[in-house]
Protein backbone atom coordinates (compact mmCIF):
# COMPACT_ATOMS: atom_id res chain seq x y z
CA UNK A 1 0.00 0.00 0.00
CA UNK A 2 1.25 3.50 -0.82
CA UNK A 3 0.77 6.81 0.96
CA UNK A 4 -2.43 7.35 -1.04
CA UNK A 5 -4.25 4.59 0.76
CA UNK A 6 -7.56 3.43 -0.76
CA UNK A 7 -8.69 2.50 2.76
CA UNK A 8 -8.40 5.67 4.84
CA UNK A 9 -7.22 5.13 8.41
CA UNK A 10 -5.19 7.23 10.81
CA UNK A 11 -6.14 6.07 14.33
CA UNK A 12 -3.78 6.36 17.30
CA UNK A 13 -2.47 2.90 18.20
CA UNK A 14 -3.91 3.03 21.74
CA UNK A 15 -7.37 3.82 20.39
CA UNK A 16 -7.00 1.11 17.76
CA UNK A 17 -6.11 -1.49 20.40
CA UNK A 18 -9.22 -0.58 22.40
CA UNK A 19 -11.39 -0.69 19.28
CA UNK A 20 -9.93 -4.07 18.35
CA UNK A 21 -10.79 -5.54 21.74
CA UNK A 22 -14.30 -4.07 21.63
CA UNK A 23 -15.19 -5.32 18.16
CA UNK A 24 -13.76 -8.78 18.72
CA UNK A 25 -15.58 -9.18 22.04
CA UNK A 26 -18.86 -8.07 20.50
CA UNK A 27 -18.68 -10.84 17.88
CA UNK A 28 -18.38 -13.39 20.65
CA UNK A 29 -21.25 -11.83 22.58
CA UNK A 30 -23.48 -12.19 19.53
CA UNK A 31 -23.06 -15.98 19.46
CA UNK A 32 -23.52 -16.52 23.18
CA UNK A 33 -26.02 -19.30 23.74
CA UNK A 34 -25.66 -20.87 20.30
CA UNK A 35 -25.10 -24.60 20.18
CA UNK A 36 -22.45 -26.13 17.96
CA UNK A 37 -25.27 -27.20 15.63
CA UNK A 38 -26.71 -23.66 15.51
CA UNK A 39 -23.30 -22.34 14.56
CA UNK A 40 -22.55 -24.99 11.91
CA UNK A 41 -25.59 -25.21 9.64
CA UNK A 42 -25.77 -23.24 6.38
CA UNK A 43 -29.31 -22.51 5.20
CA UNK A 44 -28.52 -21.31 1.65
CA UNK A 45 -25.58 -20.49 -0.58
CA UNK A 46 -25.80 -16.74 0.15
CA UNK A 47 -25.53 -17.33 3.90
CA UNK A 48 -22.67 -18.66 5.98
CA UNK A 49 -22.63 -20.50 9.32
CA UNK A 50 -22.00 -18.41 12.43
CA UNK A 51 -18.91 -20.52 13.06
CA UNK A 52 -17.53 -19.60 9.65
CA UNK A 53 -18.06 -15.86 10.26
CA UNK A 54 -16.12 -16.11 13.52
CA UNK A 55 -13.28 -17.95 11.83
CA UNK A 56 -13.11 -15.88 8.64
CA UNK A 57 -12.82 -12.60 10.51
CA UNK A 58 -9.89 -14.11 12.42
CA UNK A 59 -8.39 -15.42 9.18
CA UNK A 60 -8.40 -11.84 7.91
CA UNK A 61 -6.13 -10.60 10.70
CA UNK A 62 -3.94 -13.69 10.57
CA UNK A 63 -3.51 -13.42 6.81
CA UNK A 64 -3.10 -9.68 6.28
CA UNK A 65 -1.37 -8.64 9.51
CA UNK A 66 0.06 -11.47 11.61
CA UNK A 67 1.43 -13.73 8.90
CA UNK A 68 4.14 -11.21 8.00
CA UNK A 69 5.28 -10.58 11.58
CA UNK A 70 8.49 -12.28 12.76
CA UNK A 71 7.89 -15.33 14.92
CA UNK A 72 4.16 -15.70 14.30
CA UNK A 73 2.92 -19.28 13.98
CA UNK A 74 -0.49 -19.95 12.41
CA UNK A 75 -3.03 -21.61 14.67
CA UNK A 76 -3.69 -24.29 12.05
CA UNK A 77 -2.25 -24.10 8.50
CA UNK A 78 -5.40 -25.80 7.14
CA UNK A 79 -7.48 -22.77 8.14
CA UNK A 80 -5.92 -20.77 5.31
CA UNK A 81 -7.92 -22.95 2.91
CA UNK A 82 -11.05 -23.37 5.04
CA UNK A 83 -11.74 -19.73 5.86
CA UNK A 84 -10.64 -17.71 2.86
CA UNK A 85 -13.77 -16.16 1.34
CA UNK A 86 -13.12 -14.81 -2.16
CA UNK A 87 -9.50 -13.63 -2.24
CA UNK A 88 -8.11 -15.22 -5.39
CA UNK A 89 -4.64 -13.88 -4.62
CA UNK A 90 -4.62 -15.99 -1.43
CA UNK A 91 -5.03 -19.23 -3.32
CA UNK A 92 -7.66 -22.00 -3.35
CA UNK A 93 -10.46 -22.11 -0.78
CA UNK A 94 -13.27 -24.31 0.44
CA UNK A 95 -16.36 -23.93 -1.80
CA UNK A 96 -18.82 -21.41 -0.41
CA UNK A 97 -21.93 -23.61 -0.81
CA UNK A 98 -20.22 -26.29 1.31
CA UNK A 99 -19.38 -24.19 4.37
CA UNK A 100 -22.22 -25.82 6.27
CA UNK A 101 -20.57 -29.21 5.87
CA UNK A 102 -17.66 -28.23 8.13
CA UNK A 103 -18.76 -30.06 11.27
CA UNK A 104 -15.09 -29.91 12.24
CA UNK A 105 -13.44 -27.74 13.48
CA UNK A 106 -15.94 -27.35 16.29
CA UNK A 107 -17.27 -24.09 17.66
CA UNK A 108 -14.91 -24.53 20.62
CA UNK A 109 -11.99 -24.92 18.20
CA UNK A 110 -12.98 -21.71 16.43
CA UNK A 111 -13.17 -19.87 19.75
CA UNK A 112 -9.66 -21.10 20.52
CA UNK A 113 -8.54 -19.86 17.10
CA UNK A 114 -9.95 -16.42 17.85
CA UNK A 115 -8.20 -16.34 21.22
CA UNK A 116 -4.90 -17.27 19.53
CA UNK A 117 -5.26 -14.49 16.97
CA UNK A 118 -6.36 -11.94 19.59
CA UNK A 119 -3.35 -12.68 21.79
CA UNK A 120 -0.97 -12.31 18.86
CA UNK A 121 -2.64 -9.06 17.78
CA UNK A 122 -2.39 -7.64 21.30
CA UNK A 123 1.34 -8.29 21.24
CA UNK A 124 1.71 -6.65 17.85
CA UNK A 125 -0.13 -3.41 18.62
CA UNK A 126 2.93 -1.64 20.01
CA UNK A 127 4.98 -2.13 16.85
CA UNK A 128 2.52 -1.31 14.08
CA UNK A 129 3.49 0.58 10.96
CA UNK A 130 0.93 3.04 9.53
CA UNK A 131 0.12 0.56 6.77
CA UNK A 132 -0.50 -2.21 9.29
CA UNK A 133 -2.72 0.08 11.35
CA UNK A 134 -4.74 0.83 8.21
CA UNK A 135 -5.15 -2.90 7.56
CA UNK A 136 -6.32 -3.49 11.14
CA UNK A 137 -8.98 -0.80 10.91
CA UNK A 138 -10.10 -2.28 7.61
CA UNK A 139 -10.27 -5.66 9.33
CA UNK A 140 -12.41 -4.25 12.14
CA UNK A 141 -14.83 -2.63 9.68
CA UNK A 142 -14.88 -5.96 7.86
CA UNK A 143 -15.70 -7.77 11.10
CA UNK A 144 -18.56 -5.35 11.79
CA UNK A 145 -19.95 -6.22 8.37
CA UNK A 146 -19.76 -9.87 9.35
CA UNK A 147 -21.52 -9.18 12.64
CA UNK A 148 -24.50 -8.00 10.62
CA UNK A 149 -24.23 -10.93 8.22
CA UNK A 150 -23.98 -13.33 11.16
CA UNK A 151 -27.34 -12.10 12.48
CA UNK A 152 -29.10 -12.07 9.13
CA UNK A 153 -27.75 -15.52 8.30
CA UNK A 154 -28.95 -16.85 11.67
CA UNK A 155 -32.37 -15.32 11.00
CA UNK A 156 -32.57 -17.10 7.67
CA UNK A 157 -31.44 -20.35 9.29
CA UNK A 158 -33.97 -20.20 12.13
CA UNK A 159 -36.72 -19.25 9.69
CA UNK A 160 -36.37 -22.68 8.06
CA UNK A 161 -37.36 -24.37 11.35
CA UNK A 162 -41.13 -25.01 11.66
CA UNK A 163 -40.80 -24.55 15.45
CA UNK A 164 -40.08 -20.83 14.83
CA UNK A 165 -37.27 -20.64 17.42
CA UNK A 166 -36.34 -17.17 18.68
CA UNK A 167 -32.67 -16.25 18.65
CA UNK A 168 -33.31 -13.65 21.36
CA UNK A 169 -36.88 -13.49 22.73
CA UNK A 170 -38.10 -9.95 23.21
CA UNK A 171 -41.38 -8.42 24.29
CA UNK A 172 -43.17 -6.30 21.70
CA UNK A 173 -45.37 -3.35 22.60
CA UNK A 174 -48.22 -2.05 20.39
CA UNK A 175 -47.20 1.03 18.41
CA UNK A 176 -49.32 3.98 17.25
CA UNK A 177 -49.77 4.40 13.49
CA UNK A 178 -47.07 6.44 11.77
CA UNK A 179 -47.76 9.96 10.49
CA UNK A 180 -48.78 10.29 6.84
CA UNK A 181 -45.81 10.22 4.51
CA UNK A 182 -44.43 13.68 3.83
CA UNK A 183 -42.03 14.99 1.23
CA UNK A 184 -38.94 17.15 1.42
CA UNK A 185 -37.19 18.93 -1.42
CA UNK A 186 -33.83 17.38 -2.17
CA UNK A 187 -30.60 19.13 -3.02
CA UNK A 188 -30.24 20.19 -6.64
CA UNK A 189 -27.46 21.42 -8.84
CA UNK A 190 -23.83 20.39 -8.50
CA UNK A 191 -23.05 18.58 -5.22
CA UNK A 192 -20.00 16.71 -3.96
CA UNK A 193 -20.35 12.99 -3.28
CA UNK A 194 -18.04 10.52 -1.58
CA UNK A 195 -15.87 10.33 1.52
CA UNK A 196 -13.55 13.20 2.38
CA UNK A 197 -11.52 14.18 5.41
CA UNK A 198 -10.17 12.10 8.29
CA UNK A 199 -11.57 8.80 9.50
CA UNK A 200 -12.05 5.40 8.00
CA UNK A 201 -13.85 4.75 4.72
CA UNK A 202 -13.92 1.82 2.32
CA UNK A 203 -12.25 2.34 -1.03
CA UNK A 204 -15.59 2.26 -2.88
CA UNK A 205 -16.68 5.45 -1.08
CA UNK A 206 -14.26 7.56 -3.10
CA UNK A 207 -12.79 9.43 -4.75
CA UNK A 208 -14.96 12.39 -3.78
CA UNK A 209 -16.40 13.92 -6.94
CA UNK A 210 -19.11 16.22 -8.23
CA UNK A 211 -22.49 15.12 -9.59
CA UNK A 212 -25.44 17.08 -10.99
CA UNK A 213 -28.80 16.55 -9.25
CA UNK A 214 -32.07 17.48 -10.92
CA UNK A 215 -34.93 18.85 -8.79
CA UNK A 216 -36.51 16.03 -6.76
CA UNK A 217 -38.22 15.20 -3.48
CA UNK A 218 -37.54 12.49 -0.93
CA UNK A 219 -40.06 10.93 1.43
CA UNK A 220 -39.54 11.89 5.06
CA UNK A 221 -39.65 8.27 6.25
CA UNK A 222 -39.28 4.72 4.91
CA UNK A 223 -42.26 2.80 3.58
CA UNK A 224 -44.04 0.93 6.38
CA UNK A 225 -45.24 -2.65 6.62
CA UNK A 226 -48.82 -1.35 6.71
CA UNK A 227 -48.32 0.47 3.42
CA UNK A 228 -46.79 -2.69 2.00
CA UNK A 229 -49.83 -4.69 3.12
CA UNK A 230 -51.97 -2.26 1.10
CA UNK A 231 -49.79 -2.97 -1.95
CA UNK A 232 -50.37 -6.69 -1.43
CA UNK A 233 -54.13 -6.18 -0.98
CA UNK A 234 -54.23 -4.21 -4.23
CA UNK A 235 -52.77 -7.27 -6.00
CA UNK A 236 -49.40 -5.62 -6.39
CA UNK A 237 -47.69 -9.01 -6.67
CA UNK A 238 -50.16 -10.11 -9.33
CA UNK A 239 -50.05 -7.00 -11.55
CA UNK A 240 -47.21 -7.11 -14.10
CA UNK A 241 -47.45 -3.40 -15.04
CA UNK A 242 -45.58 -2.41 -11.85
CA UNK A 243 -42.66 -4.76 -12.36
CA UNK A 244 -39.38 -4.73 -14.21
CA UNK A 245 -39.22 -7.70 -16.58
CA UNK A 246 -36.54 -9.46 -14.53
CA UNK A 247 -38.48 -8.77 -11.34
CA UNK A 248 -41.71 -10.17 -12.73
CA UNK A 249 -39.88 -13.30 -13.90
CA UNK A 250 -38.26 -13.60 -10.46
CA UNK A 251 -41.47 -13.44 -8.41
CA UNK A 252 -43.23 -15.79 -10.81
CA UNK A 253 -40.43 -18.32 -10.69
CA UNK A 254 -40.07 -18.14 -6.90
CA UNK A 255 -43.84 -17.76 -6.25
CA UNK A 256 -43.28 -14.67 -4.13
CA UNK A 257 -46.34 -12.86 -2.79
CA UNK A 258 -45.00 -10.96 0.22
CA UNK A 259 -41.70 -9.89 1.86
CA UNK A 260 -39.41 -12.64 3.06
CA UNK A 261 -40.46 -14.06 6.46
CA UNK A 262 -44.09 -12.94 6.09
CA UNK A 263 -46.79 -15.60 6.30
CA UNK A 264 -50.57 -15.57 6.51
CA UNK A 265 -52.05 -15.78 10.00
CA UNK A 266 -55.19 -17.65 8.88
CA UNK A 267 -57.45 -14.68 9.62
CA UNK A 268 -56.59 -12.40 6.72
CA UNK A 269 -53.59 -10.80 8.38
CA UNK A 270 -49.87 -11.35 8.35
CA UNK A 271 -47.24 -12.72 10.68
CA UNK A 272 -43.53 -12.06 10.38
CA UNK A 273 -40.61 -14.10 11.67
CA UNK A 274 -37.72 -12.22 13.25
CA UNK A 275 -34.80 -12.82 15.54
CA UNK A 276 -37.28 -12.55 18.40
CA UNK A 277 -39.62 -15.19 16.94
CA UNK A 278 -42.94 -15.14 15.10
CA UNK A 279 -45.16 -12.09 15.67
CA UNK A 280 -47.97 -10.19 13.93
CA UNK A 281 -46.62 -7.78 11.35
CA UNK A 282 -46.28 -4.32 12.89
CA UNK A 283 -47.92 -1.96 10.38
CA UNK A 284 -46.07 1.05 11.83
CA UNK A 285 -42.58 -0.44 11.39
CA UNK A 286 -40.56 -0.05 8.20
CA UNK A 287 -41.08 -2.89 5.78
CA UNK A 288 -37.98 -5.03 5.39
CA UNK A 289 -36.58 -8.14 3.71
CA UNK A 290 -37.58 -7.05 0.22
CA UNK A 291 -35.65 -7.26 -3.03
CA UNK A 292 -34.81 -4.37 -5.31
CA UNK A 293 -37.41 -5.78 -7.69
CA UNK A 294 -40.10 -5.50 -5.01
CA UNK A 295 -38.98 -2.04 -3.93
CA UNK A 296 -39.07 -0.80 -7.52
CA UNK A 297 -42.53 -2.30 -8.09
CA UNK A 298 -43.91 -0.69 -4.94
CA UNK A 299 -42.50 2.68 -5.99
CA UNK A 300 -44.16 2.38 -9.40
CA UNK A 301 -47.46 1.41 -7.75
CA UNK A 302 -47.17 4.45 -5.46
CA UNK A 303 -46.55 6.81 -8.38
CA UNK A 304 -42.98 7.43 -7.29
CA UNK A 305 -39.52 5.98 -7.82
CA UNK A 306 -36.44 4.90 -5.90
CA UNK A 307 -33.91 7.63 -5.11
CA UNK A 308 -30.50 7.59 -6.68
CA UNK A 309 -27.64 6.95 -4.30
CA UNK A 310 -26.44 10.52 -4.91
CA UNK A 311 -29.82 12.02 -3.97
CA UNK A 312 -29.76 9.92 -0.81
CA UNK A 313 -26.22 10.90 0.17
CA UNK A 314 -26.85 14.61 -0.44
CA UNK A 315 -29.89 14.41 1.86
CA UNK A 316 -27.91 12.53 4.54
CA UNK A 317 -24.85 14.80 4.54
CA UNK A 318 -26.07 16.94 7.45
CA UNK A 319 -27.64 14.13 9.50
CA UNK A 320 -26.03 12.35 12.45
CA UNK A 321 -25.21 8.77 11.41
CA UNK A 322 -25.38 7.62 15.05
CA UNK A 323 -28.95 8.79 15.56
CA UNK A 324 -30.75 5.79 14.07
CA UNK A 325 -31.80 2.36 15.27
CA UNK A 326 -28.56 0.38 15.11
CA UNK A 327 -27.19 -2.75 16.76
CA UNK A 328 -26.08 -1.76 20.26
CA UNK A 329 -26.21 -5.03 22.18
CA UNK A 330 -26.47 -8.77 21.47
CA UNK A 331 -30.28 -8.82 21.65
CA UNK A 332 -33.03 -9.48 19.15
CA UNK A 333 -32.98 -6.77 16.50
CA UNK A 334 -35.82 -5.51 14.33
CA UNK A 335 -36.93 -2.30 12.64
CA UNK A 336 -38.92 -0.19 15.08
CA UNK A 337 -41.91 2.09 14.59
CA UNK A 338 -40.55 5.60 14.49
CA UNK A 339 -37.45 4.64 12.46
CA UNK A 340 -37.94 7.76 10.37
CA UNK A 341 -34.39 8.98 10.00
CA UNK A 342 -32.07 8.38 7.10
CA UNK A 343 -29.81 6.14 9.18
CA UNK A 344 -30.59 2.77 10.76
CA UNK A 345 -33.73 0.70 10.89
CA UNK A 346 -33.52 -0.69 7.38
CA UNK A 347 -31.08 -0.46 4.51
CA UNK A 348 -32.73 1.60 1.79
CA UNK A 349 -32.58 0.41 -1.79
CA UNK A 350 -31.57 3.03 -4.35
CA UNK A 351 -32.04 2.87 -8.09
CA UNK A 352 -28.29 3.18 -8.66
CA UNK A 353 -26.14 0.42 -10.05
CA UNK A 354 -23.07 -0.39 -7.97
CA UNK A 355 -20.28 0.97 -10.14
CA UNK A 356 -16.94 2.69 -9.48
CA UNK A 357 -16.70 6.42 -8.93
CA UNK A 358 -14.60 8.42 -11.42
CA UNK A 359 -10.93 7.82 -10.66
CA UNK A 360 -11.50 4.72 -8.52
CA UNK A 361 -8.52 2.40 -8.29
CA UNK A 362 -8.48 -0.78 -6.19
CA UNK A 363 -5.56 -1.37 -3.87
CA UNK A 364 -2.67 -3.53 -4.96
CA UNK A 365 -2.63 -7.12 -3.74
CA UNK A 366 -5.33 -9.26 -2.18
CA UNK A 367 -7.08 -6.47 -0.23
CA UNK A 368 -7.79 -4.83 -3.58
CA UNK A 369 -10.36 -7.59 -4.12
CA UNK A 370 -12.44 -6.31 -1.20
CA UNK A 371 -14.93 -4.20 -3.17
CA UNK A 372 -13.85 -3.42 -6.70
CA UNK A 373 -14.38 -6.78 -8.33
CA UNK A 374 -18.05 -6.83 -7.29
CA UNK A 375 -18.96 -3.70 -9.26
CA UNK A 376 -21.17 -5.53 -11.73
CA UNK A 377 -24.84 -6.46 -11.65
CA UNK A 378 -25.54 -5.17 -8.12
CA UNK A 379 -27.42 -2.17 -6.71
CA UNK A 380 -26.53 0.27 -3.95
CA UNK A 381 -28.26 0.48 -0.57
CA UNK A 382 -27.74 3.29 1.90
CA UNK A 383 -28.20 4.08 5.56
CA UNK A 384 -27.58 0.95 7.63
CA UNK A 385 -30.07 -1.23 9.48
CA UNK A 386 -31.06 -2.39 12.94
CA UNK A 387 -28.47 -5.16 12.51
CA UNK A 388 -25.64 -2.77 11.59
CA UNK A 389 -23.28 -2.12 14.52
CA UNK A 390 -23.60 1.43 15.82
CA UNK A 391 -20.82 3.64 14.52
CA UNK A 392 -20.32 1.59 11.36
CA UNK A 393 -22.49 3.63 8.96
CA UNK A 394 -21.91 7.11 7.49
CA UNK A 395 -23.41 9.23 4.71
CA UNK A 396 -20.92 8.00 2.09
CA UNK A 397 -21.25 4.28 2.97
CA UNK A 398 -22.22 2.13 -0.03
CA UNK A 399 -23.73 -1.27 0.63
CA UNK A 400 -24.55 -3.44 -2.37
CA UNK A 401 -26.54 -6.56 -3.19
CA UNK A 402 -27.95 -8.32 -6.21
CA UNK A 403 -31.49 -7.17 -7.09
CA UNK A 404 -33.14 -10.45 -6.10
CA UNK A 405 -31.59 -10.75 -2.62
CA UNK A 406 -33.98 -10.35 0.33
CA UNK A 407 -32.44 -11.87 3.46
CA UNK A 408 -30.87 -8.62 4.65
CA UNK A 409 -32.81 -5.89 6.49
CA UNK A 410 -33.58 -4.11 3.20
CA UNK A 411 -36.40 -1.58 2.86
CA UNK A 412 -37.07 1.54 0.80
CA UNK A 413 -37.69 5.26 0.83
CA UNK A 414 -39.60 6.85 -2.03
CA UNK A 415 -38.44 9.66 -4.28
CA UNK A 416 -40.36 11.70 -6.84
CA UNK A 417 -39.83 14.33 -9.48
CA UNK A 418 -41.56 17.74 -9.49
CA UNK A 419 -43.92 16.76 -12.30
CA UNK A 420 -44.96 13.53 -10.48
Amino acid sequence: MTAARPFRSDPPVADLAALFAQVRAFSMALVEGLSDADATVQSMDDASPAKWHLAHTSWFFETFVLRDLPGYRPFDPAFAYLFNSYYEAEGPRHPRPQRGLLTRPSLADICAYRAHVDAAMAGAMAMLTPDQAALIELGLAHEQQHQELLLTDLLHLFAQNPLHPAFRPQRREPAPPPPPMGWRDGAEGVVEIGHAGPGFAFDNEGPRHRVLLAPHRLADRPVTAGEWAAFIADRGYQTPRWWLADGWAFIQRERIEAPLYWQRDGEGGWLSFGLDGLHPVDPAAPVTHISLFEADAFAAWAGARLPTEFEWEAAAADHDPASGNFLDAPVAVRPLPGDHGLFGGVWEWTGSAYRPYPGFRPAAGAVGEYNGKFMSGQFVLRGGSCATPRGHARASYRNFFYPHQRWQFNGLRLASDPCS
